[in-house]
């Protein structure tokens, strides 16, 4: 007599492509320190806004490749210097990337910031500040009891719009801290919820 194996469940927005689910079971909601794997992270979430988070997701090798890996101290010493104007030109003519100059020029002023703020804070103590640096532990168990947004998302956006960031409304700010960990929302039936909490 043989056992069936109970099935894995995921939550529901990961299960309609393959890169989706990959990127759900292997990163969204796994707490980082990493600086560069931040940056990455809050750009590529600013620049969703308005479009799904799988086509930003195809995009992602070229967006590494028009900002150097995220390695902010290589973006610091050769991409900062050049003239923004051009620079967003050349992004936008040479990269398969999402072709809005406006999210260009943001990501370059967001990651300048970025690179300012990691001088005297590493950045998972400057975003984890937001959430007393503690996870919160949700415990949905279906994709409508979830939240758009937050107190902390929307107090996030505003001290972070307050200090020149672009592009983080409190919508890009909650789902920031879903991917980054800060806020554990797989529903509590999938099963990367357990290793999350």
């Amino acid at each position: 007599m043989t056992t069936q194996s109970k099935p894995i469940t995921c939550c529901d927005w990961a299960t309609t492509d393959p890169l989706l689910q990959h990127y759900h079971d292997t990163e969204w909601g796994k707490k980082t320190c990493d600086d560069n794997v931040l940056a990455e992270c809050f750009i590529l979430e600013s620049m969703q806004s308005g479009l799904s988070w799988l086509t930003v997701l195809r995009k992602r090798p070229a967006y590494r490749a028009a900002f150097l890996d995220f390695d902010l101290a290589k973006i610091e010493a050769e991409l900062l210097p050049q003239s923004r104007e051009v620079l967003v030109e050349h992004i936008c003519q040479q990269f398969d990337v999402i072709k809005h100059k406006g999210k260009i020029a943001a990501a370059l002023n967001n990651l300048e910031l970025l690179v300012a703020v990691r001088k005297h804070t590493p950045l998972v103590d400057f975003f984890w500040q937001f959430v007393d640096h503690k996870d919160v532990i949700n415990q949905w168990q279906t994709m409508a009891e979830m939240p758009a947004q937050t107190e902390q998302s929307a107090h996030m956006s505003k001290v972070l719009k307050k200090q020149g960031f672009k592009f983080i409304g409190a919508v890009t700010c909650y789902s920031f801290m879903q991917a980054v960990g800060m806020v554990n929302d797989h529903l509590i039936t999938c099963h990367c919820y357990s290793t999350n909490s």
